[in-house]
């Protein structure tokens, strides 16, 4: 199992996990309680109840570079390009625009 951190402008906004049963994001409680938090897309609105996915959700996967950035990424850390989910943690920790990936090492939260 592999998870990430998702931040919305500097603070958590909850967890990306991927497992044997596909990929899975819940927003964090505090983010879901701060009056200035707002979702981190509008296809993944703030709800308590955890969003599932059989495939990496298009957000997200829409994070990861494309062309010879990707190419780069790609090479240099030897990751499958099918492996979405490997791309976003390696290259989506500092976006362009509000959100962020940090992956969470040893299933640490």
């Amino acid at each position: 199992m592999k998870q990430a951190k998702i931040f919305f402008k500097n603070e958590l906004a909850g967890i990306l996990t991927e497992d044997e049963n596909g990929y899975a994001f819940i927003y964090d409680n505090q983010y879901l309680k701060s009056e200035k938090s707002e979702p981190v897309s509008l296809t993944l609105p703030m709800q308590e109840h955890t969003f599932h996915n059989n495939v990496l959700f298009p957000f997200f996967d829409g994070l990861i570079p494309e062309g010879w950035l990707l190419d780069i990424a790609q090479k240099n850390w030897k990751i499958d390009l099918r492996n979405r989910f490997s791309l976003l943690l390696a290259c989506c920790k500092d976006c362009i625009g509000a959100v962020s990936v940090i992956p969470v090492e040893n299933n640490k939260l």
